[in-house]
């Protein structure tokens, strides 16, 4: 009796529950939908030697190379001055950029290596640790620095995002934070803007002025506003 009542108090319900459940199914749907990154590169389905075919390297001898059961990017340690490619979907803002990266000094000298966003003359995060610091720059010009110390020993995660704050502002905002370490909740670095940034792909930068090389992984690119 009390099976029968059950069952049908079910069907009785049946359409809402249905309803309810496609609704929420969509939701689920749309959800992992918007959260997908536009862009992902972990060059594991890249051969030893070659670079990615979807990426425009504007300067550098970069290839994909293997370490301890991972590949990875690397831009060799000669010659020294800047090298970079660009790849993804191009924006104005509302994306962030995020990758891994590991370099080694020399002596006396360090490199230099960072992540970007709204093309050549957009903007930069990257680590200086000849300068003990972090900067952001606009193209050539910093615009922002902070105090940072580098250990040298392990990869670093670098995350710049470009983003509308207000009706005429716009935030530049940057994280460095150690492999394997939680996120920082707060921005290591940021800057404001009363012009609308200009629209541009995202890209990768380093200058191996050690004359060691510098390693790069897990390119991600992903939308954090409409």
């Amino acid at each position: 009796m009390y099976t029968k009542l059950k069952t049908e108090n079910l069907k009785l319900q049946t359409p809402k529950t249905l309803s309810r459940c496609l609704l929420a199914f969509g939701l689920a749907a749309f959800t992992a939908q918007a959260a997908e990154p536009l862009y992902q590169n972990n060059f594991e389905k890249t051969q030893i030697g070659e670079v990615p075919d979807d990426f425009l390297v504007l300067d550098g001898d970069f290839a994909v190379k293997r370490g301890n059961g991972n590949k990875y990017l690397e831009l060799p340690g000669a010659p020294l001055d800047a090298f970079g490619f660009m790849f993804g979907p191009s924006a104005r803002h509302g994306n962030e950029i995020s990758a891994r990266m590991f370099g080694t000094k020399k002596g006396r000298r360090y490199p230099v290596f960072g992540v970007a966003l709204n093309g050549v003359n957009g903007y930069r995060l990257q680590v200086a640790p000849a300068k003990r610091a972090i900067e952001l720059l606009k193209g050539s010009t910093v615009v922002a620095k902070v105090p940072f110390r580098w250990s040298g020993v392990e990869w670093l995660r670098l995350a710049l995002r470009v983003e509308q704050t207000g009706a005429a502002e716009w935030t530049v905002s940057g994280r460095v934070w150690a492999d394997g370490k939680k996120a920082p909740a707060k921005p290591t670095i940021t800057h404001k803007e009363a012009k609308e940034p200009r629209n541009g792909k995202p890209s990768i930068w380093g200058s191996p002025y050690s004359g060691t090389p510098i390693r790069y992984d897990d390119i991600v690119v992903k939308k954090i506003a409409k």
